[in-house]
C-alpha cells in the first residue's frame, strides 16, 4: 500500500458541484496517511456546512474501494479553514475553461492577505468590463457576475 497510489486514486474524485475539479485541484484533500491496513483521508470543506461534503466522502470511499482499499477513515477538519488560495493552478485553469472565474493568482485570499473579492475578467471573452449581479451564485461559495461586453453571466469562485 503506497501513499502515492492512494493519492492518485483520490485525484480522480471530483467535486459534485464543479465536476471539472478534483478534490485535489480544489485543495480540500489535505492529507493521506496509512496506519497498518487503514487509510486515513483528511479533507477540509470549502465552508462549514458545505452540502457537497457527504457526497465527496461517499465518492472517496467508492473510489478507494474500487481500487481495493476497503478500510478507510475520513477525517473532516475545519482548522485551518479552507481558503481559495488552496486551489491549484491547474484547478484555476479548469475553472476558467468551464466558464467560472477563479480568484486572481496575484492576490492572496488567506486571512491577512490582500485578496480581491471580484474577478479580474470575464472567463468567456476576457473583458474586464464586468458587473456583479448577486453576491451569491449557483452555490454559496460563488457570486454571480455579468460581462458587459459579451453579455454572458458567469459565476465567480469567491475569495475566502
Amino acid at each position: 500500500m503506497k501513499k502515492e497510489n492512494i493519492i492518485s486514486v483520490l485525484e480522480g474524485v471530483t467535486d459534485p458541484e464543479i465536476p471539472v475539479l478534483s478534490i485535489a485541484d480544489l485543495g480540500i484533500l489535505r492529507d493521506v496517511e496509512i496506519s497498518g491496513n487503514e487509510i486515513i483521508v483528511t479533507i477540509t470543506p470549502t465552508y462549514s456546512g458545505c452540502p457537497a461534503m457527504d457526497a465527496i466522502q461517499q465518492d472517496i470511499r467508492k473510489a478507494l474501494s474500487i481500487n481495493g482499499y476497503e478500510k478507510v477513515k475520513i477525517n473532516q477538519v475545519l482548522s485551518p479553514p479552507w481558503t481559495s488560495d488552496w486551489l491549484s493552478a491547474a484547478g484555476k485553469e479548469k475553472l476558467e475553461a468551464f466558464g467560472i472565474a477563479a480568484p486572481s493568482t496575484s492576490h492572496s485570499c488567506a486571512a491577512g492577505g490582500t485578496g480581491s473579492d471580484s474577478p479580474d475578467h470575464c472567463p468567456h471573452c476576457h473583458s474586464k468590463n464586468i458587473e456583479m449581479i448577486s453576491r451569491f451564485g449557483s452555490t454559496s461559495c460563488k457570486a454571480l457576475y455579468r460581462c458587459l461586453e459579451c453579455r454572458e453571466p458567469f459565476d465567480y469562485f469567491k475569495c475566502h
